[in-house]
């Protein structure tokens, strides 16, 4: 016969006395990592290889703190690595609309705009300055005064050589005329005078003038020329003051950068600029503005990194498209949107470029476009700034295209399990370029160092939250609920974050009773408070149950009903509930039906532990013959789905107890599957489903003798709360271990099972004896009632066949 379990047996207490301190403030601080060794050496080899594709990522489930955990390496790695380059964006004077970028280093960017703003408010004051001095205005009006000579000459040979032949050159509104004239006088021949001339006189007349309105007309076509030349001169005498004006700022600011070819070619361009667009800063109503000019001179320093030590490691929160790659800006000019290369904006890729960018995998995929982004820019090796629209071809309108950037980054993705074998299973291109897998430990093995250890992973998050110190009962406690979350006498949960939280709240109820240490009754009152605030549901159903309303009973004998146990979970907080289950067994085909998957309520798991049993029951009881069974399994009173195997070990109870018709005792509850050989295997949540059912036996009334059946797999898992081994302790509480079913049957029943002979029969006094006598039975009836098996046939399905039926449409 099974016994019971001890109370030491269902709870791994931490000694105390294995601490050789007083207090946590005693212990130096641990690296958060120590405990994680296969993360560690993969987060050291992914940011120490510098190849295409290395980049990382992190795996865990919530609760480990992954970001911190991340951090704090990065920044701890980063400080021995090189500083980055500043990155600036320039005016390109060559194609505008395609601004050049720059890479200066670390804190040059800084000091160049600076000095290019510098060099800009003394071009700005210096240059119409020089423009008004008397020096650069009698220059100018002296080659005006020589152009206009020249142009007055030329009309003036003219006009001599129009007199020598007695002809008059007059100016007209209308432009020049020629005239005869009246001996030596300047006046004109009368027209009647003129035509008292002699014909030969006329003639000589008329052809002397077409020859000299030829002359005039080439003196007048040479004008423009003069015109031009005027300007021309005018030109280079504005080159030659602006060039007094700029060349020494500009040189000064090009020896100071004589090693920075950028800034050099950056400086001509503004010289050139200038040189060019002389006009604009003597014109009255210049075509260009002088600002204009000017504004095309300044830097936009995209990444300043002059105060950053080491290599970058951002974060990004809010992994959008433009959060990544950066984003141009526009400004509303008389109802037009316009843009220049001072309003691009930097990304998180260009902050992080030469360093280490950190993106939440599950916020980078749920942003429109940012996935498939960051895979481009990986790809390409460079930042392209572009809006989503621009990228994916949905506009046409004209905008910047800013020369992409080169990039040099390595890139750390923190996200779930589920997360990397989804992206692994569906994106091709995902393994190619995220080589590294990071995985974090869930659990830490307890031992004896690693107890040491946790002990100095709880002083350095005690320390860093600002608590008061733990003394050795505070960390005991700790570490005895390290081991209640995760399931294990031999395991400790590795969530930073869930431990955090509750050595915080530890710490509120040391403060309010005004303790200078958290001791143990600090920490198990947090534990309490925190199962209290989300307990309202739990309670709830406890008070169902309680009153009646949910059917569960806790005491007496009843055929082919017993109490399952199933775990509920409602956010991040678990709770066991009790649930019964019941069977029906008369003559037929050898049919279970699944009320839970033929309401399509049962999952696929659950009818695969469904089918286990069947077949268990066929090999078992019906070796050499046909199992004529038609049974039913429900879950009362359930109307949520029904998912896992944890239930089959009841389940073969409730049927065994229905065809033997052997009452089940009430005071127990049983939890776990079995294979199709009767071995009891391991379920999860079994800590929430015995203190569910101890809860509502304590709830009815005084406890007596109530009990669970658990597979023997599952005891390492144990880890009761104390009202529970009080209970153990005091024989009004049990616990018991199974291997087989056979043993859980024993429980339930009372009678012996019984072991099968050579031919696979039991004796027939035996509990199994009796199953295989009622099958026979059943078999009987069959034979002899073939219409009640053809209505049962076409009730249920044709055996297994039908089943599976079921199964695919469920």
């Amino acid at each position: 016969m099974v016994e019971p379990l001890g109370a030491a047996e269902v709870f791994q207490a931490c000694p105390e006395e294995g601490f050789h301190f007083e207090l946590t403030s005693e212990l130096e601080p641990l690296d958060l990592l120590a405990g994680h060794v296969r993360a560690s050496q993969a987060l050291a080899f992914g940011t120490d290889i510098r190849r295409e594709g290395f980049n990382l990522f992190v795996l865990g489930q919530p609760g480990h703190g992954k970001h911190d955990l991340v951090e704090r390496y990065l920044m701890r790695r980063s400080r021995d690595e090189a500083s980055p380059p500043d990155w600036c964006y320039l005016y390109n004077f060559e194609d505008p609309a395609t601004p050049l970028y720059l890479e200066l280093p670390s804190g040059l960017g800084r000091q160049l705009r600076r000095d290019i703003e510098a060099l800009v408010d003394e071009l700005r004051s210096a240059i119409p300055a020089v423009f008004e001095r008397d020096e650069y205005q009698n220059r100018l009006q002296e080659l005006k005064q020589a152009m206009g000579e020249r142009q007055r000459d030329a009309i003036e040979q003219v006009r001599r050589e129009a007199r020598e032949q007695g002809i008059l050159l007059l100016s007209t509104p209308n432009g020049f005329t020629f005239a005869p004239a009246q001996g030596d006088s300047d006046e004109m021949v009368s027209p009647q005078e003129y035509e008292a001339l002699p014909r030969e006189e006329r003639e000589r007349l008329e052809h002397t003038v077409e020859i000299l309105q030829r002359k005039l007309a080439q003196a007048i076509r040479r004008m423009p020329k003069l015109a031009k030349a005027l300007r021309e001169q005018i030109q280079q005498l504005n080159e030659e003051v602006l060039q007094a004006a700029i060349g020494a700022p500009l040189a000064e600011l090009e020896e100071r950068y004589q090693t920075q070819q950028g800034i050099i070619d950056h400086l001509g361009m503004i010289r050139e600029a200038i040189l060019e667009h002389a006009e604009t800063f003597v014109a009255d109503e210049p075509e260009i503005p002088p600002e204009a000019i000017f504004s095309r001179c300044y830097i936009n320093l995209l990444v300043d990194n002059a105060d950053t030590e080491g290599a970058p490691v951002i974060y990004q929160d809010l992994p959008g498209h433009q959060h990544l790659v950066g984003r141009i800006e526009h400004h509303v000019h008389n109802g037009t949107l316009l843009t220049d290369f001072s309003l691009i904006r930097p990304g998180a890729l260009h902050h992080a470029n030469g360093g280490y960018l950190v993106l939440d995998v599950r916020g980078l995929l749920s942003q429109p476009g940012a996935w498939e982004t960051l895979k481009r820019v990986l790809q390409a090796g460079e930042i392209r700034t572009e809006s989503l629209e621009q990228a994916y071809g949905l506009i046409s309108t004209v905008s910047l295209e800013p020369q992409p950037i080169p990039l040099d980054v390595k890139i750390v993705l923190l996200g779930e399990r589920l997360l990397y074998y989804l992206l692994c299973e569906h994106d091709p291109e995902f393994l190619e370029l995220f080589k590294v897998q990071v995985d974090l430990e869930d659990e830490l093995e307890r031992n004896e160092e690693n107890l040491l250890l946790y002990a100095r992973m709880i002083a350095t998050l005690a320390r860093e939250a600002e608590l008061a110190p733990l003394d050795r009962s505070g960390v005991a406690a700790t570490i005895e609920r390290a081991g209640r979350l995760a399931d294990d006498q031999q395991r400790l949960t590795a969530r930073h974050r869930d431990l955090q939280d509750l050595l915080l709240e530890a710490g509120y109820w040391a403060s309010v009773e005004g303790a200078r240490t958290i001791t143990r009754p600090h920490v198990e009152k947090a534990v309490v408070q925190q199962l209290w605030r989300a307990g309202r549901i739990r309670e709830r159903s406890q008070e169902q149950i309680v009153r009646g309303t949910l059917m569960i009973a806790t005491e007496g004998r009843v055929v082919g009903q017993v109490n399952g146990l199933s775990v509920l979970a409602v956010g991040d907080v678990a709770f066991g509930q009790p649930t019964r289950i019941t069977a029906t067994a008369r003559p037929g085909s050898g049919q279970v039906v699944d009320i839970e998957r033929e309401a399509r309520l049962g999952g696929r798991i659950h009818s695969k532990a469904v089918m286990i049993l069947s077949r268990y029951l066929a090999g078992r009881y019906a070796r050499e013959s046909t199992l004529s069974l038609s049974a039913s399994l429900a879950f009362e009173q359930s109307y949520g789905g029904v998912e896992g195997d944890s239930a089959s070990v009841a389940e073969v109870c409730a049927l065994v107890s229905a065809i033997t018709r052997v009452g089940l005792d009430q005071a127990f509850a049983v939890t776990g599957s079995i294979n199709q050989h009767g071995e009891v295997q391991a379920v999860g949540g079994v800590n929430e489903k015995i203190e569910g059912f101890f809860d509502i036996c304590r709830a009815r009334g005084e406890l007596a003798g109530q009990a669970v059946i658990l597979p023997a797999s599952n005891v390492e898992h144990l880890m009761l709360k104390a009202e529970v081994r009080e209970a153990m302790a005091a024989g009004k509480f049990r616990v018991y271990a199974v291997r087989h079913v056979d043993e859980a049957l024993a429980l339930l029943t009372g009678e012996t099972p019984g072991e099968a002979d050579g031919e696979g029969n039991f004796p027939e006094a035996s509990l199994n004896g009796r199953v295989q006598a009622r099958l026979a039975a059943f078999q009987a009836a069959v034979k002899a009632g073939p219409e009640g098996h053809g209505n049962d046939e076409k009730a249920t399905g044709d055996g297994e066949e039908g089943e599976m039926e079921s199964d695919d449409d469920a």
